[in-house]
């Protein structure tokens, strides 16, 4: 079991959880971005610098995934990718991705995608809120308690 953190866009309030869960359950944390992020000095926690480019770090992220092991993402496609390898998939906020909800989260980022390049719509996600913080706790909790 391991997790893989999809680091680029993670916030540094979610990492901080992520360290203290590592640390608590010795799991095997690690990051993946495509700029160096300093973590923690530990055993059960790592850093792994991919190269820049579009999805270099995602595609880092689903070919070294196995089943069983949680990918921490907001990237839909990612999150996909994750399932279809028998990983779980949980957002920064502590949204669960699953074989059954995936598709109908793809075709929601699709239809957002063509409205925000129509000018559209503009704007990104709300502010990581407290209850945000709580959602992505439990889920993470959850994930550890059955492994």
């Amino acid at each position: 079991m391991a997790i893989w953190v999809d680091a680029d866009a993670c916030p540094r309030v979610i990492r901080d959880i992520l360290y203290r869960a590592a640390e608590r359950c010795q799991v095997e944390l690690t990051l993946v971005a495509n700029q160096s992020i300093e973590v923690p000095r530990s055993r059960h926690i790592r850093m792994l610098t991919v190269s820049a480019g579009f999805d270099v770090a995602d595609n880092e992220i689903a070919r070294r995934a196995e089943p069983g092991d949680l990918v921490v993402t907001s990237d839909i496609p990612l999150a996909a990718d994750a399932i279809a390898k028998q990983a779980e998939v949980v957002s920064p906020r502590g949204e669960r991705f699953t074989p059954d909800n995936i598709r109908e989260r793809l075709t929601m980022r699709d239809f957002m995608d063509t409205m925000r390049s129509s000018g559209l719509t503009s704007g990104g996600p709300p502010p990581l809120s407290p209850t945000d913080r709580q959602a992505f706790a439990n889920a993470l909790d959850s994930y550890l308690a059955r492994r």
